[in-house]
């Protein structure tokens, strides 16, 4: 019986000095994994955004610099006219054009992932198109398998990543996630942990009020923590985008009224009124005024027929020029 071929190690191929990126942040470069999330988080548009942005060439989500290259799609939940819709507005959003996209999508109404003879018509299909990222959404219509089962969805991860390693292509399957996920974003996929075994990346979405959250889980690299999305819904269709950072309350004011206002004062170009003092300080009239009060009293501010200023100064303000 003829045994397997060995090799020294020295003849194995070095590792690359830096991680090899597909999708810069997001995807390693023919790696394997799962874009997950609880329901209607955005799933398909993040893998659609993927999918534009190597076929196009450009980043994606605006930021994420990619490897462009051929992209092979299946979208087992959508019906044509809606991921034409969901790519137009994809596309429009990434600045490109969808027609000329080296994107294809495989037109049939069912894939089966445990079937052979399906399992033989897509590699056929890898490698006639020889796609840089495969994109299966979603996992759950591609298989009749017991996703909790490990010995049910090994053989189907198996054949997977034997396909990605024979035609060097990065594969990513759409899945979701428990609402209550683990203390790792891939903890939180649904079935069994063989899943998150296999994976060489994880992206996990989660919804937080108006906002989306995108965490990574990476084989071999950095992690992203909690990036905010939104979905946006311009004219040419919804897709997502990278939210701007909400800037954090302002620190509440722990100064005494007087300390308040003297600094108020002392900031002015001119006298100001009870009225432009207490609305500057945000307190009552009654609490201004005493505090205005004891200011005068000790010297601290100054009250004239044009308001009142701080006290100390050389020299009160200037009196207002006289008009003609």
């Amino acid at each position: 019986m003829k045994g397997f071929p060995t090799r020294a190690p020295a003849e194995l191929e070095a590792r690359a000095a830096e991680q090899a990126w597909l999708v810069e942040a997001l995807w390693s470069a023919q790696g394997v994994g799962i874009v997950g999330g609880e329901p209607k988080c955005g799933k398909t548009f993040l893998a659609l955004h993927m999918a534009v942005a190597v076929a196009a060439g450009v980043p994606c989500l605006r930021r994420f610099p990619v490897q462009p290259g051929p992209v092979l799609l299946f979208a087992a939940e959508d019906a044509p006219h809606i991921l034409r819709q969901r790519l137009d507005g994809i596309a429009a959003a990434s600045g490109t054009a969808l027609d000329g996209l080296d994107l294809h999508v495989i037109d049939t109404p069912a894939l089966r992932l445990d079937d052979p003879d399906q399992q033989a018509r897509l590699a056929s299909t890898v490698e006639r198109i020889r796609p840089r990222l495969l994109i299966l959404d979603p996992l759950v219509r591609l298989h009749g398998a017991d996703e909790n089962a490990v010995r049910e969805i090994a053989p189907i991860l198996d054949r997977l990543r034997q396909l990605q390693r024979r035609c060097q292509t990065a594969v990513l399957l759409v899945h979701h996630a428990r609402k209550n996920g683990g203390a790792r974003p891939g903890q939180a996929l649904r079935g069994s942990s063989e899943l998150f075994a296999w994976s060489d990346n994880v992206l996990v979405l989660r919804r937080r009020q108006q906002r989306i959250l995108l965490a990574s889980d990476h084989r071999a690299a950095a992690n992203l923590n909690d990036l905010q999305l939104e979905i946006a819904t311009p004219p040419e269709g919804p897709a997502l985008h990278i939210a701007e950072p909400q800037a954090p309350p302002p620190a509440p004011d722990t100064r005494n009224p007087r300390e308040r206002i003297q600094a108020i004062l002392a900031e002015a170009k001119q006298p100001l009124s009870h009225r432009q003092i207490r609305n500057a300080a945000r307190m009552r009239a009654e609490t201004a005024g005493n505090a205005l009060r004891e200011l005068v009293r000790d010297g601290q501010a100054v009250q004239t027929a044009q308001g009142y200023q701080a006290g100390g100064s050389l020299e009160p303000f200037p009196a207002e020029s006289p008009q003609g």
